[in-house]
């Protein structure tokens, strides 16, 4: 690799790092929901890591929470992508946003069952 492509690349992973913090940051400052799934992700992180057996277990449900921090963002990407169209009720929008939440109440219940299954099975 040339200096030049070394040096574009790198560029690009800082670039790509900034783009990501931007996101967590206006994320965290305008999402409740973001705001109290991170709190929950400060006390299950930790203890995931204590209260899983094995190697999987402990990846199994650290995972499971850091999962639900991402749907949330993704969530609140197509909530912000639909309401930057307008905040006129149309179908679609209340489909797309409907659609996040059910993916974040999803990954909720995914959180349940990882953390019941290996702490109670």
């Amino acid at each position: 690799m040339g200096k030049h492509t070394s040096n574009l690349f790198k560029r690009r992973i800082v670039n790509s790092l900034r783009f990501s913090v931007q996101g967590l940051r206006v994320t965290f400052k305008e999402e409740e929901a973001f705001r109290v799934e991170v709190a929950l992700a400060v006390l299950l992180v930790p203890l995931g890591f204590c209260l899983g057996s094995t190697s999987v277990e402990k990846v199994l449900l650290m995972g499971s929470v850091i999962l639900v921090l991402i749907v949330e963002i993704m969530n609140s990407a197509v909530e912000t992508v639909v309401d930057r169209f307008g905040i006129e009720q149309h179908e679609l929008s209340g489909r797309a946003k409907d659609q996040g939440s059910a993916a974040v109440l999803l990954s909720l219940l995914l959180l349940l069952l990882v953390w019941s299954v290996v702490l109670f099975l």
